[in-house]
């Protein structure tokens, strides 16, 4: 059948499985626009607030289910408004679909009005990009942008479509949804050379990241960890890939990770590393990163193979097909002598956990979990709150953690959270800071407009509490610009925009604030009062080692 570009490419999204798009319209979109007036039955549109906002809440829809988010902008500054969420999506390796708008072709490099060369920009921040010349590539284009998305290591592609190309009509037939690459296990002989050097190991300690959760792979790395009697770690971007209280998870290592965790895996003398990529804010001073320990490395990315940290046996290949094999070739074993060293570590954790009364952020923390089931995905901005979540809640689920980690975006979490919500059709919640929420507050409009139900939970210390941290620990306390002296009323600044909200200052009201706030079938704000000079502890000290962690203020 004939159909306008328009058409096919909403009749192509139609094709590859796609229920919602998130988006915001403009000149240049206006035909894909009234494209999706004549398809709404079939394809839900979101407007968001900012084009940026709706690059976050496809993310949030990638992350929590694994299936490319889909964003739709205008040229010119609706396509660079997407710019920080397609960098956030390819720093992390979420799928997504990203469609532009452009102006005709006769008008390319003429400087008209709202021309933006989009795929340059994007060039260094996606798998690839496409810029559709001819009416004919339309339909394959996108099809190949989903395939690539989902493919290997996911990620973000964009795909521009000028004027001319969406006004003009060409022949469409249906497809059936692209597939992924077929994925393959890493090669015999790599497997075999790891099994050789963790049946050597005595200290055996198994870290994954976002690589893990992408792959699938969670029953493969417990039975791995099993057979060989190991500890397990993960980065921020495996938060939720396990169950939070497997009794051989140690929780999160890095920077701020559990103090258990980060010295466990330092102390190792074999890491078995799984889809994870060990930038700086895991390892600190690389040279003295966990020198005494040999590392096996399971990447579908070949190119982060010994990329950071030098690996004995890097293996290139999907996580699970490669742990399926490696698990039948490890030798059974334990190390009671190991598992003591590591319990004594989770007990100097404990000594230096913060127990203080009141409302404090890990009892925020804690009285939020109570109200979580395995089902609630929970979201967050970047900063404080950021790792005092990733430290305390507890997930029973994959997906359920949706955080911004290689790009660290302030933001990023209303978007996400809406996107989340509307992808599992789960309340859900979003854990942000009077910093991060105000980068984009303006989406509190969306979800009330789309009576989106989400509980956000703003940690509000009154500064930018993360750079204030440093400032305190190592800038002489010389605060500059982190004390925000604004004079912005959350609870009013919710009612104006037509969500619930309520201010709370003990964890008694905060206990009752989220249960209200759980009951409510739309955004509910709890601004949630704590002190400026609160602290994300431990903390790996800016070019240090593991072996400098604070675990007090004071160390």
């Amino acid at each position: 059948m004939k159909l306008t570009g328009a058409d096919i490419v909403v009749r192509t999204l139609i094709e590859q499985g796609v229920t919602t798009v998130f988006g915001y319209p403009g000149g240049q979109v206006i035909h894909i626009y009234d494209s999706l007036y004549k398809y709404q039955d079939e394809l839900r549109h979101v407007l968001t607030a900012h084009e940026q906002g709706a690059a976050h809440a496809a993310d949030g829809w990638a992350r929590a289910t694994g299936k490319p988010g889909v964003v739709i902008a205008t040229s010119g500054p609706g396509a660079t408004n997407l710019v920080t969420g397609i960098a956030t999506a390819f720093l992390d390796s979420i799928p997504m679909v990203a469609i532009t708008g452009n102006v005709m072709n006769s008008q390319i490099g003429t400087d008209s009005f709202q021309e933006i060369d989009i795929t340059g920009i994007t060039l260094p921040i996606t798998k690839h990009n496409y810029f559709v010349g001819e009416i004919e590539d339309l339909a394959d284009t996108i099809r190949e942008a989903f395939r690539l998305a989902i493919s290997g290591r996911p990620g973000p592609v964009l795909v521009d479509v000028p004027k001319d190309i969406q006004i003009a009509s060409y022949d469409y037939e249906p497809q059936t949804p692209v597939t992924p690459d077929p994925p393959h296990a890493a090669k015999e002989e790599r497997i075999l050379e790891a099994a050789e050097c963790i049946n050597a190991a005595h200290r055996p300690f198994i870290y994954f990241g976002g690589g893990l959760i992408a792959s699938g792979a969670q029953e493969e790395l417990l039975a791995l960890a099993q057979k060989i009697d190991a500890p397990i770690g993960c980065s921020l971007m495996g938060v939720s890939g396990i169950p939070t209280d497997h009794p051989r998870f140690l929780g999160m290592q890095g920077m701020h990770g559990h103090y258990a965790c980060s010295t466990a895996m330092h102390r190792s003398d074999c890491i078995i590393a799984l889809g994870t990529r060990f930038n700086d804010r895991v390892t600190g001073d690389r040279t003295k990163f966990a020198k005494g320990a040999k590392l096996v490395q399971i990447d579908v990315d070949g190119s982060e193979l010994s990329k950071n940290v030098a690996a004995v046996c890097g293996m290139r290949g999907d996580v699970k097909l490669t742990l399926q094999k490696l698990v039948e070739l490890v030798s059974p074993a334990e190390h009671p002598e190991w598992w003591g060293t590591v319990e004594g570590f989770r007990n100097t954790e404990a000594e230096s956990r913060d127990v203080r009364p009141g409302l404090t952020p890990r009892n925020a923390m804690l009285t939020l979990d109570r109200h979580l089931t395995e089902d609630t995905p929970v979201a967050t901005d970047v900063g404080q709150h950021q790792m005092w979540a990733a430290q305390t809640l507890s997930f029973r689920k994959p997906r359920r953690f949706i955080s911004s980690g290689g790009l660290g975006t302030m933001g990023f979490g209303m978007g996400a959270a809406m996107g989340a919500q509307m992808a599992t059709g789960q309340h859900a919640v979003l854990v942000t800071g009077d910093g991060s929420f105000g980068m984009n507050l303006n989406e509190l409009a969306t979800a009330v407009t789309n009576r989106v139900p989400l509980v956000i939970l703003l940690l509000n210390n009154g500064v930018l509490g993360m750079v204030r941290q440093w400032q305190t620990l190592f800038f002489e306390k010389h605060y500059s610009n982190t004390i925000l002296e604004r004079q912005t009323d959350f609870v009013k600044l919710a009612d104006a925009f037509g969500a619930r909200a309520e201010r709370v200052d003990t964890l008694e009201s905060l206990e009752v604030a989220l249960g209200r706030a759980f009951q409510y079938e739309g955004p509910y704000l709890i601004d949630c009062l704590i002190g400026e000079d609160e602290f994300v502890l431990p903390m790996l000290p800016p070019g240090g080692s593991m072996d400098d962690m604070i675990t007090k203020v004071g160390d």
